[in-house]
């Protein structure tokens, strides 16, 4: 049964839909457990569900034919995968993984659409989230292009955390440079680094963040025109708590 702990209305988005919007969706919510490296779609393959983490983050990378990835953006309880469902398409260039392990609930793609050709307060909602995903893309790009590995890494943390209820995180160097897109031995470099600085601490497959203000001193112009667009565009609008939301037949 869905409880405060465990409810749809731990996603940003779901918990600001109007009442009757949400309930409409609830009904057709499916819980899933995600497990880190697990796929929610491949490459061009084809999108037969939309997910909304709770407590999990995803990861968009692109696969080049080498094999190489890098990821363009990261999605948490802030958001939505699988945005190409309702923007036109049924397959997308990007994979997606589950970076931190957790849970989400997921949509039928047919459901989704047809609620968001309603022209009502989902499709509002979920441009506006598309257009917050595309600037955490775009910079992404910028980043990759124009900063130092440190200052990457540090753009990659503190997005991860924002997206975490707490300040400790379960992945490894190996995990971390699959998704930074960089060799593993530069995130051993840059983790020691932030460790020295005492930014972070870290153990074998966790990190630990001990200093956020000294990560943002650290961080490049990037994080923060991610994080100003995101609450722009996403967390100025009103949500309601899973506390006070759920109804009586929540267990």
């Amino acid at each position: 049964m869905t409880t405060p702990h465990n409810s749809p209305l731990q996603n940003h988005l779901l918990a600001s839909l109007p009442k009757a919007e949400f309930d409409r969706l609830a009904e057709h919510l499916e819980l899933v457990e995600m497990t880190v490296g697990d796929t929610l779609y491949e490459s061009h393959g084809r999108l037969k569900y939309v997910y909304f983490p709770t407590t999990a983050v995803v990861s968009l990378l692109y696969v080049l034919e080498s094999g190489d990835t890098a990821a363009i953006a990261v999605v948490g309880n802030e958001g939505v995968v699988g945005i190409a469902l309702f923007m036109g398409g049924e397959t997308t260039p990007n994979h997606a993984f589950v970076q931190l392990a957790g849970c989400g609930y997921r949509l039928k793609a047919s459901f989704l659409n047809k609620e968001f050709n309603r022209a009502g307060p989902v499709l509002r909602i979920l441009l506006r989230y598309t257009q917050a995903l595309t600037t955490q893309m775009a910079q992404t790009a910028v980043c990759n292009k124009h900063h130092t590995l440190e200052q990457q890494f540090c753009r990659w943390l503190l997005i991860t955390f924002d997206r975490l209820p707490s300040h400790d995180m379960m992945v490894t160097h190996e995990m971390i440079s699959k998704m930074v897109g960089v060799r593993r031995e530069g995130i051993t470099n840059a983790v020691g680094k932030l460790k020295r600085d005492k930014l972070i601490g870290s153990g074998r497959g966790r990190i630990v963040m001990q200093d956020r203000p000294g990560l943002e001193k650290n961080v490049c112009e990037c994080y923060d025109v991610v994080r100003k667009e995101y609450e722009r565009l996403i967390t100025d609008i009103p949500r309601r708590d899973p506390e006070h939301i759920l109804g009586p037949s929540s267990g």
